[in-house]
């Protein structure tokens, strides 16, 4: 069983930076893949970033490719997501996941484990 707890929401202006971090329980951190995915209101949960379980790779999508940044940590058991240049269209509330293995994952069915999400809301 893991646990996550999210971190580093709050309200920003547009082109202003945030970084989210995802602590987990356990000792076994560093062999679990990462992710975040976010969630605007009135829309689905859509995948943001992932980090593989050796932080050797790392995908990302399309729309925050450039602007956000994901890394881990495994000495603290923590995952970060940096975001930079935020735009109003990013605002969401953001999860982290967790999925045991060495890959990254982008589908949420992957992720056994979830957080319960921190709010994130950019200003125009």
């Amino acid at each position: 069983q893991v646990t996550l707890v999210e971190s580093g929401g709050g309200v920003v202006q547009a082109g202003g930076s945030l970084r989210l971090s995802c602590v987990a329980s356990g000792r076994t951190f560093s062999r679990y893949g990462m992710g975040w995915f976010r969630q605007a209101p009135g829309k689905e949960r859509d995948f943001v970033a992932a980090i593989s379980g050796s932080g050797g790779s790392t995908g990302y999508t399309d729309s925050v490719n450039g602007r956000f940044t994901i890394s881990r940590e495994d000495g603290k058991n923590t995952v970060y997501l940096q975001m930079n240049s935020l735009k109003p269209e990013d605002t969401a509330v953001y999860y982290c996941a967790a999925a045991y293995g060495s890959s990254w994952f982008k589908r949420q069915n992957e992720y056994p484990y979830w957080g319960q999400g921190t709010q994130v809301t950019v200003s125009s």
